[in-house]
């Protein structure tokens, strides 16, 4: 019976032209990678933004913690897992997102989860924006209070609804620092004003912005140079800090009341001793050197933009290096996708359910890794694919 109603849902998933596949692939260096067949790809397609994924400071950070301490945590942070690195991890992300407090979780997704389940009660009301990622969703629905969302960074909606809505609890207001399908940035002062002015614990994922933007390379807070408005700021070790994990950053009460309430903290192992040490070591890289990787970073992302553009290419506006090329219908933006794999270039095939129908796009990333040349040639390819396939869907039209 299971089987059978499984099997129509993944039939009617195929034929929408909407099934996912793991791809297997390893890095062998921070731009390109391979398949099994030895096949290298220039990826466009990876979170790790500075390339410190292959940084011998950070590879060596993590070779030796882990012949020093084993290769795994061997219980929760509360238990047996609690590993000094965590601790040292925690007081140098706190200093870096200019909190008082860190706690370090085993992914972003279960970061977003933890703070979100832990901290809201029943007559709190949490305003969220329409394009948040999907574990801030996820973490709303599992919480015991209200939802409200508000329109994609539409500030003059979000006081709408705050003047709008009962609230017998507390608000919180909670969004993405850097989008993660569009690239473009929260609107910070506003959701500041906002704050103040209803009294709103204000939460921002910062996953996309930490080593993006801002002059250090902290995220939205120091974009925007308002590093005191954020109550809660979230973060992924998995992109620019090359490894994997999340953190919290607030206050040293509310990280207090994470580690007492937050049962994805409490009810899991701790990170590897070596996965701990390579983001120290990458966190560590990005406080000292974050000019010199960040400017190459930022000088991909023009040059990319500038030369999808050129190409005729419906390019989101923006300035991270997340560069959406929207298509519209998911089935041509799986072959443009598939088809320039064909060529040795990796790119994200974006579709429902993770961005709204007729809004499928490729999610093109680079990174402060590429060279000019990669990306000359990766465009030029991509725009002439771009009309190839184009003029094929009018003739068959």
């Amino acid at each position: 019976m299971l089987e059978t109603r499984i099997a129509k849902e993944l039939a009617y998933i195929s034929q929408a032209g909407l099934a996912r596949r793991i791809t297997e692939l390893y890095f062998v260096n921070p731009a390109q990678a391979q398949d099994r067949t030895g096949k290298t790809y220039l990826v466009l397609a990876s979170n790790n933004y500075l390339g410190f994924t292959h940084a011998p400071e950070v590879i060596e950070a993590a070779s030796r913690a882990a012949l020093k301490f084993g290769t795994g945590s061997s219980g929760s942070r509360l238990t047996t897992g609690g590993t000094f690195i965590a601790s040292e991890l925690e007081k140098r992300l706190a200093d870096f997102k200019h909190s008082e407090s860190a706690l370090v979780f085993n992914t972003g997704y279960m970061t977003n989860l933890g703070i979100l389940y832990g901290l809201l009660q029943t007559g709190d009301v949490v305003f969220s924006d329409e394009l948040n990622h999907a574990s801030i969703i996820d973490g709303c629905r599992i919480s015991r209070c209200k939802v409200v969302v508000y329109k994609h960074n539409d500030m003059a909606d979000l006081q709408r609804l705050l003047e709008t809505e009962i609230v017998t609890g507390q608000r919180f207001i909670v969004t993405d620092g850097v989008f993660s399908m569009d690239g473009d940035i929260a609107d910070l002062p506003s959701l500041a004003v906002l704050k103040k002015q209803f009294n709103a614990c204000l939460i921002v994922d910062d996953a996309h912005g930490v080593g993006v933007i801002g002059n250090d390379g902290s995220g939205t807070a120091s974009h925007y140079g308002l590093t005191d408005v954020i109550d809660l700021q979230v973060g992924t070790l998995s992109k620019a800090l090359a490894a994997e994990g999340g953190y919290v950053a607030g206050k040293k009460i509310l990280i207090d009341y994470l580690i007492n309430r937050s049962r994805p903290f409490i009810f899991s192992t701790a990170l590897a001793p070596a996965t701990l040490a390579a983001a120290n070591a990458a966190l560590l890289l990005l406080q000292t050197q974050a000019s010199k990787y960040i400017d190459s970073l930022r000088a991909n992302s023009r040059l990319m933009r500038r030369l999808l553009l050129e190409g005729g290419l419906n390019v989101v506006e923006g300035i991270t290096p997340i560069i959406p090329v929207v298509i519209g219908e998911a089935g041509l933006t799986m072959q443009f996708a598939d088809r320039l794999k064909s060529k040795g270039i990796l790119v994200s095939g974006i579709r429902p359910p993770t961005v709204p129908r007729g809004e499928s796009r490729l999610r093109i990333t680079v990174t402060a890794a590429h060279c000019e040349e990669q990306l000359r040639q990766a465009a030029q390819i991509i725009t002439a694919l771009w009309q190839e396939l184009k003029h094929g869907e009018k003739k068959e039209g």
